[in-house]
């Protein structure tokens, strides 16, 4: 379905309460820059960009003074030319910006910027004021051809794209098309006086397969909606990406590079992280059966040794690591993907998870989603009807499972 979207989209191109320091604290505390947003890149996919707008919405899980962006072109082919970009709030219809609020985005006091491929480029900070859970859009000019687009493919999110001159500037778009995939923007931060970011790593379970586009309702969302009620100055940023493993990459161009390859650039690199929140393995165990992948089989050694090398680099950095157990999968509609061999290697991976051994914390998401009466199944509740992802209910329910204290690193 994904590059279906792409193609569709690419055919013409060829609010939650503020959470602020007080003022008095605002002076005592160092200003610091803290990732708030995150959408990891995945393999190239879909045609070139070629003389195109691109516009997107993100909300961010906490505010700040100013506000950076960072592109992305570390799956590109070839050059990615940012002519201009600019950061504003939504206007009233979808996909539009106030112009009022509208403020142009830098890099190194420049309006545009070439980022070579494997690249990356940060914007330099514009004094736009933000609050927690508040929507921001961005929107940039790529003038030349980009080759394959490296985007986000489950964005759950619209995207507009419109051909032709530059209006990054321009309260709606002319003609544009839209996909749900995020096309280069890989990172939002703020700059404010003190908190701290956490990153959620995972696979399609945190990227929020199955739940409603332009909703925010993924897991890390809710989780974020209740540090926010809860007045803490703590950011969540979702670095899931769809059909990820932690050992292999898949071959598949949505689902991006394995979490041990990925893991400096989606967690280590977001600036103002302190703790990572691990939920990964069901697809190493579930994709060798159901992709024709045999000689990638993993046994429930290779997947913990796996998981102790995301642990030891995290905590090398000094970051807190928050182990997730597996959650259900039995009676999954993918053809081959469960199995019991497959069900003995979760229940045996979350059991090492749960012993604590490794990890400085855990969530028993497996204990929040699982039917009583069947364990090896969800709970038809949570179920969003393939038997592997939840539904929107079933992610609320999985932010509720952790408990907020473990994401208060010193």
């Amino acid at each position: 379905m994904l590059p279906a979207l792409l193609g569709a989209a690419f055919a013409a191109v060829a609010t939650a309460c503020p959470v602020h320091a007080a003022p008095q604290e605002a002076q005592n505390v160092p200003s610091i820059t803290v990732g708030v947003w995150g959408a990891a890149p995945a393999f190239p996919t879909g045609p070139a960009v070629v003389a195109s707008t691109i516009r997107q919405t993100v909300r961010l899980s906490l505010g700040g003074e100013g506000v950076s962006i960072r592109l992305s072109n570390e799956m590109g082919q070839a050059p990615l030319v940012i002519e201009a970009a600019h950061v504003a709030l939504p206007g009233a219809q979808k996909g539009s910006i106030d112009p009022a609020s509208d403020h142009a985005l830098t890099f190194g006091g420049r309006k545009g910027i070439v980022i070579p491929a494997g690249g990356v480029a940060i914007s330099d900070v514009a004094p736009v004021p933000t609050s927690a859970g508040q929507d921001v859009v961005i929107s940039f000019y790529v003038s030349r051809s980009t080759g394959p687009v490296a985007t986000h493919p489950l964005g759950l999110a619209t995207t507009y794209v419109s051909r032709g001159p530059d209006a990054s500037a321009a309260s709606t778009l002319p003609n544009a098309t839209t996909t749900q995939a995020r096309l280069f923007l890989s990172g939002v931060s703020v700059v404010r006086h003190g908190g701290q970011a956490v990153i959620a790593l995972g696979d399609s379970i945190t990227d929020g397969l199955r739940s409603p586009v332009d909703a925010n309702q993924r897991w890390p969302d809710d989780l974020s909606q209740r540090l926010i009620r809860a007045g803490m100055a703590v950011s969540v940023v979702n670095a899931g990406i769809s059909g990820n493993r932690v050992q292999h990459d898949l071959p598949l161009a949505e689902s991006g590079p394995s979490a041990v390859s990925r893991f400096d650039r989606d967690v280590l690199s977001v600036p103002g992280v302190r703790t990572v929140i691990i939920m990964e393995s069901i697809n190493d165990i579930g994709h060798p059966g159901a992709q024709g992948l045999a000689e990638q089989a993993v046994s429930t050694e290779d997947l913990i040794a796996g998981l102790q090398q995301l642990v030891l680099r995290a905590h090398q950095h000094g970051l807190r690591v928050i182990g997730a157990t597996l959650t259900p999968f039995a009676g999954t509609i993918f053809p081959g993907y469960y199995a019991q061999a497959g069900e003995a290697k979760r229940q045996a991976v979350n059991q090492w998870i749960r012993a604590g051994r490794a990890f400085d914390g855990v969530v028993d998401m497996d204990a929040a989603l699982r039917d009583p009466a069947h364990p090896d199944h969800m709970l038809p509740a949570y179920d969003s009807g393939d038997h592997l992802h939840p539904n929107a209910e079933g992610y609320r329910h999985m932010a509720d499972a952790v408990p907020l204290s473990l994401l208060q690193a010193p």
